[in-house]
């Protein structure tokens, strides 16, 4: 082989170091470009979440001025001041009910029966009595007529001397007797009238009247059961029904004496009742039952309904608010109300900020006058989303989050 060819074989190595050197440069700046990326999103996510305020939320309620004269505030339940358990005073299986839950009846309407052919046939015993005792009557009163007409010809015929004195005293006293016994017919009449009288009640006492206009409240027996004036006896029914007078209802309020001062009788009322939310009525003190409850130290106070609504029922709760004065149309009207933590100012101006999913917005109102812990505002509907004691920091477009509990 030619010693050129062999020189010709020599590895050159100065390119394949240059490679190598590059290579080592790559890895270390794709680090450096990891680090930095990862350094600038933690700062850039630091800075948002610093920018983040978190809040707490409230909304924009509708209130009432009434809280801004309210002297005290109770709880009670709307009660019927006229209200009866009806029942009979006879004892018997009820065979007829004409009333249920709600029904109205008018004073003196029938509304239930009892089973009455036991003093049915006592009253028709009762009346042939009084027939008897009058047939009775009219054959002693013609027994009468015909001893006044024999006492009348005897006397004529003593005159003359054609009987005999003891003829004549023996027409006298048939007379008188008859007479006598006209008084005792007279008196059989009456007590047989009286007999009857009682199987009437007897028989009126099986039917169940209402005692007064109103709505039944309850039912308390079934046809079949038995009913008696105590339920004394076993499976037995006292009352049949329970009624009210719903022209009566009013709400007893439960007063802490220590608050006595606070109250009159007259006094204007605000009644708010759970089961009506949306209602306000008004009332007034009507009376206060003049003893104290030693258990709870409290006095019963009776408040009357000025006007009646008919969805008022008795025995719901009721919120009672014992106002300074009489209430204007005005002011019975309900307006929108904050907490005053929510109200915050911006250039010289009263703002609330209205809470747009992850953001504020804010709205300038119109502050009014305090309502107890609250404040009148205009410029924001009611059950609005606001936040609750805002930071200076806040602006409209603020981020928001809502603070842990």
């Amino acid at each position: 082989m030619d010693p050129q060819d062999l020189s010709k074989l020599r590895i050159d190595r100065k390119p394949v170091a240059l490679n190598l050197k590059r290579k080592r440069w790559i890895r270390p700046l794709i680090y450096a470009l990891v680090i930095g990326a990862i350094a600038i999103g933690a700062l850039w996510y630091y800075q948002k979440s610093q920018s983040v305020i978190a809040i707490e939320a409230t909304s924009v309620i509708s209130a009432y001025p009434s809280q801004g004269f309210t002297a005290l505030n109770a709880t009670g339940y709307v009660v019927a001041q006229r209200k009866a358990a009806v029942a009979s005073k006879a004892t018997g299986r009820l065979e007829w009910l004409g009333v249920a839950e709600g029904s109205r009846v008018k004073t003196n309407e029938i509304i239930a029966r009892l089973e009455s052919n036991d003093v049915n046939a006592s009253q028709e015993q009762a009346a042939a009595g009084v027939n008897v005792a009058r047939a009775n009557l009219e054959q002693g009163m013609a027994e009468l007529r015909d001893a006044n007409a024999a006492l009348k010809r005897s006397r004529e015929l003593i005159e003359k001397k054609y009987i005999s004195a003891s003829a004549h005293d023996s027409a006298v006293a048939r007379a008188a007797k008859a007479k006598a016994s006209i008084a005792s017919l007279k008196a059989a009449i009456v007590a047989s009238q009286a007999n009857l009288n009682v199987a009437k009640v007897g028989v009126d006492q099986t039917v169940i009247r209402a005692p007064f206009d109103g709505v039944v409240l309850t039912k308390s027996a079934n046809i079949g059961d038995i009913v008696t004036p105590f339920s004394s006896a076993a499976d037995s029914k006292g009352a049949v029904v329970t009624m009210a007078d719903m022209s009566t209802l009013e709400v007893e309020a439960d007063v802490a004496e220590s608050s006595l001062a606070k109250i009159r009788v007259g006094m204007p009322c605000e009644i708010q009742l759970d089961a009506i939310p949306d209602g306000r009525f008004v009332g007034t003190i009507d009376r206060t039952v003049p003893t104290v409850d030693r258990a709870k130290a409290t006095l019963l106070v009776k408040v009357r309904f000025k006007e009646l609504d008919p969805r008022i029922l008795p025995d719901m709760s009721a919120k009672v608010a014992f106002l300074e004065k009489e209430l204007s149309a005005e002011e019975k009207k309900p307006v929108t109300a904050v907490n005053p933590s929510a109200i915050a100012m911006r250039d010289g101006q009263s703002v609330v900020f209205v809470i747009k999913d992850d953001k504020v917005e804010q709205q300038t109102i119109r502050r009014g006058a305090a309502l107890g812990d609250l404040v009148a505002i205009s410029g924001v509907a009611a059950q609005t989303k606001i936040v609750l004691k805002p930071t200076d920091a806040m602006k409209n477009g603020s981020q928001i989050k809502l603070a842990a509990k």
